[in-house]
């Protein structure tokens, strides 16, 4: 199936290399301004003021009300549209990316399998914006979780098929198998580690580790592009 049939008219250049590096951008722009907008409230401390970044997970800020019982709406719209960017620009990325593989079938294979849990992923992004954890916390909770296993698993076919490829770089390989392995980790800590509600220092463990991972994840992206611009 040639997934770049879908947006033939989109330059490869655009959708593999411009749009992830201006979605991170993005992103990284929203986040900002929605922790400066958020109101206030953790956890353990509803008094506390504005967002406490080892205290307040993302997801915080796509509540539709603060910790603090005040309204999060600016907050909220920003985290939820910054998810959407996200997104919609991996489901374009992962879809083109099966090209600069068609000259091997196993490779080609490889990502192919590996595109259809990134578009499960994407589609747990925007889910994750949409569902406030305050209302619909079961539903946020699934799609929030099922980024991590998703891109777990593309990351995992990814990384052998840059491995085998002759056309890029090994350092790309090793840079997504770090990506990998990073989710990995993380993983681990969803399923192994103190449940964020247990304490304080449970919740900063939680949150510090989120932070770490989405920035891993931004800069993995960023990384491979510069990868897939040499094609």
């Amino acid at each position: 199936m040639n997934f770049y049939s879908l947006f033939g008219f989109i330059p490869k250049h655009t959708l593999l290399v411009v749009l992830p590096r201006l979605a991170t951008i993005l992103f990284i722009f929203f986040q900002l301004a929605g922790m400066f907008l958020y109101p206030g409230g953790t956890m353990f401390n509803s008094a506390s003021k504005g967002y406490t970044f080892s205290e307040n997970f993302f997801s915080d800020m796509g509540a539709y009300t603060a910790r603090n019982g005040e309204p999060n709406y600016l907050s909220m719209i920003l985290f939820s549209f910054s998810l959407a960017i996200v997104g919609v620009t991996f489901i374009l990325y992962y879809f083109t990316l099966p090209l600069l593989f068609k000259s091997n079938k196993l490779n080609y294979l490889f990502t192919l399998i590996g595109t259809l849990f990134a578009f499960m992923g994407s589609i747990c992004l925007i889910g994750t914006g949409l569902t406030p954890s305050d209302l619909v916390l079961k539903s946020h909770q699934f799609f929030a979780n099922n980024i991590f296993y998703s891109f777990l698993l593309t990351s995992f076919f990814y990384t052998i098929a840059i491995f085998r490829s002759n056309q890029i770089e090994k350092k790309y390989a090793i840079g997504y198998f770090i990506f990998f392995l990073s989710i990995f980790i993380y993983v681990g800590i969803l399923n192994f580690g103190p449940s964020a509600d247990l304490n304080n220092s449970a919740l900063i463990f939680q949150v510090i580790s989120q932070k770490i991972i989405v920035l891993v994840f931004i800069f993995s992206v960023i990384h491979q592009t510069f990868g897939f611009s040499k094609l």
